[in-house]
């Protein structure tokens, strides 16, 4: 009697995980219906909610239903994701993601969540990081930074986007590649570093190309950190040409809470990665500096590791974490 009812216990399990499946691929086919929540974990203007409604009219076009941004800034996105799995994981809630916050965060102290609780679906697009420096610097080369570092250890200054972001990590990486010694000056965030820049208080910036966009008539940049050149700056180096293997920048996607069903992940990477393969949203992105991205799911744990290597190494190395 036991054993029949040991059998009748399985079968019960195993029906309800088919159908269970069966509900959530007919969901991800019918999806999306209705609007879905787009939360960005900082406040709004910053490059974050930008992209963001960069990608919200065409989210509608391609898919018919509205992206409703929303905002839970805080801790510099901590907040948002330690709170990211405790939202309905229905595919109706997603959340922006960046890096190198993801990574370096929870390696710094306890901030309610770790790499691995972020479910991340897709990785499209990062502000590539530069150095930039005013129109009339005496630095018309990346060699003619290069050379003055080296005669002046530690007095070249640069401003930055804060401490342990993108930015920074840049920063150490570079003088490790380049063999020289300068000083960072964290500011919070991009804008009170370009006016540092802009206000001689700096000699350059380890900015953005978004900044070379924003700046075009104060400034230049010596080189980029791109494989290839940007399309919107075609006369600004890559660090790779000029010998430095250096490609970085703020990284930036989205993801869902871990209760999320697998079919309505597989949906939605697929889905942003249609909006970034549409020409017009492309224009867009580039025209601001940004460049193009495109790590789907099935790609992102891989690229995740690949990125804990070079972040925490360089981080460890600095004493950002332990």
């Amino acid at each position: 009697m036991k054993t029949i009812l040991n059998k009748h216990y399985v079968v019960a399990l195993v029906s309800l995980a088919i159908f269970s499946l069966i509900a959530s691929v007919a969901s991800a086919q019918d999806y999306p219906d209705k609007p879905v929540n787009y939360v960005i974990p900082f406040g709004p203007g910053g490059e974050s909610d930008i992209t963001a409604r960069h990608q919200q009219p065409f989210f509608k076009k391609l898919f018919g239903e509205d992206l409703v941004i929303s905002y839970k800034p805080g801790g510099g996105g901590a907040v948002g994701w330690a709170q990211l799995n405790k939202m309905k994981g229905d595919g109706y809630n997603i959340m922006g993601i960046n890096l190198p916050h993801i990574i370096i965060q929870p390696q710094q102290k306890d901030v309610g969540y770790t790499t691995d609780d972020i479910t991340g679906i897709y990785m499209f697009h990062y502000t590539p990081d530069a150095i930039v420096v005013n129109k009339d610097s005496e630095f018309n080369t990346l060699t003619d930074l290069i050379e003055y570092a080296k005669a002046n250890p530690a007095r070249l200054t640069f401003s930055g986007s804060g401490k342990a972001t993108a930015n920074h990590l840049a920063q150490l990486r570079f003088d490790k590649m380049a063999g020289i010694k300068t000083t960072y000056v964290p500011f919070k965030g991009t804008g009170k570093a370009v006016a540092a820049l802009l206000g001689n208080q700096v000699k350059a910036e380890w900015g953005y190309t978004s900044v070379g966009a924003q700046q075009a008539e104060n400034v230049k940049m010596l080189a980029v950190a791109m494989e290839a050149r940007h399309p919107k700056f075609p006369d600004v180096p890559t660090f790779k040409e000029l010998g430095f293997n250096l490609v970085s920048g703020a990284y930036r996607g989205i993801a869902v809470p871990k209760s999320t069903p697998e079919p309505i992940r597989q949906q939605l990477s697929k889905m942003i990665g249609e909006i970034n393969a549409d020409p017009e949203f492309r224009s867009r992105m580039e025209n601001d500096g940004m460049a193009l991205l495109d790590v789907d799911y099935e790609q992102y744990p891989a690229f995740i590791k690949e990125m804990e290597a070079i972040y925490l190494e360089a981080a460890r190395e600095a004493k950002i974490i332990k």
